[in-house]
């Protein structure tokens, strides 16, 4: 696939998710122009809406940010998590190879059971555990038979200062109680929308470079989280730490095990992701999650006093 324009255009769907919130806001990052459609401009489950956005915008790649994301209400609307996770992201790959454009996707760490004593690859055998798992893997598979361009983008526990997240919920009740009781046997890599927002931009950079060129980027499957390993329990303590360096609510929090909290939803004892290979292949280092829930929590409680 060769690369005849020079406009260096981004078409993202899904813009009013925390990722695609994060894609917007980044608009001009690495030269790149990006126009963010919100679930209410592009329906993923539409091809006909699909084939007209990308005939309208003329993008050079389209990242799909749209998702459903409720991980326990999936387990009631099963129709509407596979639609949207499992059918979308194969429509737009098709419409994508039609076009003769690539498609990024963001998937998850729940396409694995947990089972494993270390951090997952990018060639481990997928096996969800609940509906949500089952309809992103789904939405993989689906992707990879529509189109060779593209690339998959693994990611887990994402947080920002924007929509429905841990670290705002967690916020969130340290206001209302005196003590919160947090799994503590479920780990995983906490991950900011906007690092994932960043990486994805950069590797659409990368990719239009090498398209321009008439190199073939490096399609497939990856892994990007921050860096480093914890429990919810580990992450909640992390954020009541953080909230009271900087004069918000903190409260202490008690470990409790994934049996004593149970959801509609199983969820992987270990969903950690191994990301050698982005660094290997494009050279992309994750920082600390530390690091980047600083960051957050300066947006949502005000710099350290």
């Amino acid at each position: 696939m060769t690369r005849t324009r020079a406009s260096r255009h981004v078409l993202v769907t899904g813009a009013d998710g925390q990722v695609g919130t994060e894609l917007t806001a980044a608009n001009g990052a690495h030269g790149l122009s990006v126009t963010a459609l919100s679930r209410n401009l592009l329906d993923i489950t539409d091809a006909d809406a699909i084939a007209g956005a990308i005939a309208a915008h003329k993008p050079d790649i389209v990242i799909n940010a749209a998702a459903y994301t409720a991980v326990d209400k999936a387990e009631s609307e099963a129709e509407l998590a596979n639609a949207v996770n499992a059918r979308g992201p194969g429509l737009l790959g098709l419409a994508c190879d039609a076009a003769q454009i690539p498609l990024f996707h963001i998937s998850t760490d729940y396409v694995f059971d947990g089972s494993a004593a270390r951090a997952w690859r990018e060639d481990d055998p997928v096996n969800p555990l609940g509906v949500y798992g089952r309809s992103k893997a789904e939405g993989e598979a689906a992707l990879r038979q529509a189109t060779p361009c593209h690339i998959i983008l693994r990611t887990a526990w994402i947080f920002s200062a924007h929509g429905g997240n841990f670290v705002k919920t967690m916020l969130r009740l340290a206001a209302e109680r005196d003590r919160l009781s947090v799994v503590d046997d479920q780990s995983g890599n906490p991950t900011s929308a906007t690092d994932i927002a960043r990486t994805l931009l950069q590797l659409a950079s990368t990719s239009i470079d090498r398209m321009m060129v008439g190199e073939t980027p490096p399609w497939g499957t990856y892994h990007f989280c921050n860096a480093g390993v914890t429990s919810w329990c580990g992450f909640a303590r992390a954020i009541m730490k953080g909230s009271s360096l900087r004069g918000g609510p903190s409260v202490p929090v008690t470990p409790i095990t994934t049996a004593e909290y149970p959801t509609p939803a199983k969820r992987p004892a270990n969903s950690a992701l191994d990301c050698d290979k982005l660094k290997t292949v494009f050279g992309i280092e994750p920082r600390p999650w530390e690091f980047a829930l600083d960051d957050v929590l300066d947006q949502l409680v005000g710099p350290r006093v």
